[in-house]
């Protein structure tokens, strides 16, 4: 390969007209701008596909494929089925890079250059991102508050061999989330960068894409009992979350999910391995700390 810093983007899209051009208008600023951007428009209704069609006229480097329209907005496995219908169109070994990236983003120019600057400064880096911000409804510029031992959802930036390593992303609500684990259980590093330059802004607040933001969460407990998580640290995680908005409410909507699973008898992960290793890790979290936990899981796996 002759240039190691080729990559592809993919994005999902659907409805996405009120936030894509920001979106777009960012990508085309960037310093080093993807070797190829697929954009999937998953059964748009609005004004979604003209857009699309008017910066694939202006850039050779974005190509826009359709989807059928399934109906109606499909967050997790709707998202992933819509991210490899534009992954399997591209010839994934002719990159060094791929990033699964939403339609409702702002990104500083320097976005992907710093990324790389980063991973290729440490080879073990297998998945990462900047930090999500929104503005609320007072014109604050409030956190999502992810932790850095995870890549952001909306902007999931991998090293292709750490992808290929992991099997790629499950099709399920909390794809974004085990991907993360599942690098640190094969030995990668998952981290996310609140460095200013790296930075973006999400024009529609995480959780809140599908009904309410009370839905997004609800959505997210189910998620991760799906996941595997450990019940005592999800309520400590549940309860943590109460000091932000939505504040008590939006906490007991996560449990609510939680635990509506876990009487339902839902389906979990069909992998118990990793299961197994999410809990240890949690378990050890509520003793130690996540920063300390996961540093001693990068340095344990970091000697294989």
């Amino acid at each position: 390969m002759s240039d190691p810093r080729t990559f592809v983007v993919i994005s999902p899209c659907r409805n996405e007209a009120d936030f894509m051009r920001r979106t777009l208008d960012s990508m085309v600023a960037q310093t080093e701008r993807p070797t190829l951007w697929v954009i999937v428009n998953d059964g748009s209704t609005d004004a979604t596909g003209d857009i699309l069609v008017e910066y694939a006229a202006e850039h050779d480097w974005i190509r826009v494929l359709d989807k059928p329209d399934r109906g109606h907005r499909a967050v997790g496995p709707g998202v992933i089925e819509a991210f490899y219908f534009g992954l399997d169109t591209v010839a994934l070994s002719d990159f060094t890079y791929l990033c699964k990236l939403d339609l409702d983003l702002d990104l500083p120019a320097g976005y992907f250059a710093g990324l790389m600057d980063r991973m290729e400064a440490d080879p073990r880096v297998g998945t990462c991102s900047g930090k999500a911000y929104f503005i609320d409804a007072a014109g604050r510029r409030v956190s999502e508050k992810i932790g850095d031992e995870m890549s952001v959802g909306a902007s999931k930036f991998f090293r292709r061999a750490c992808f290929e390593d992991i099997g790629g992303f499950v099709r399920e609500v909390m794809w974004d989330g085990i991907d993360c684990h599942k690098v640190r259980q094969l030995g990668w590093i998952a981290v996310s960068w609140n460095d200013e330059e790296l930075q973006f802004e999400h024009l529609r607040p995480m959780g809140s894409s599908q009904v309410s933001i009370y839905t997004g969460r609800r959505r997210h407990g189910a998620g991760q009992y799906f996941m595997g998580s450990d019940p005592l640290y999800f309520i400590a995680t549940a309860i943590n979350k109460m000091r932000h908005p939505p504040y008590v409410l939006g906490g007991l909507a996560t449990l609510q999910g939680f635990f509506g699973a876990m009487l339902r008898g839902d389906k979990q992960h069909d992998d118990p391995e990793l299961r197994t290793f999410i809990r240890a890790y949690q378990r050890r979290a509520l003793l130690v700390g996540k920063a300390r936990a996961v540093a001693e899981i990068e340095a344990k796996y970091g000697q294989t």
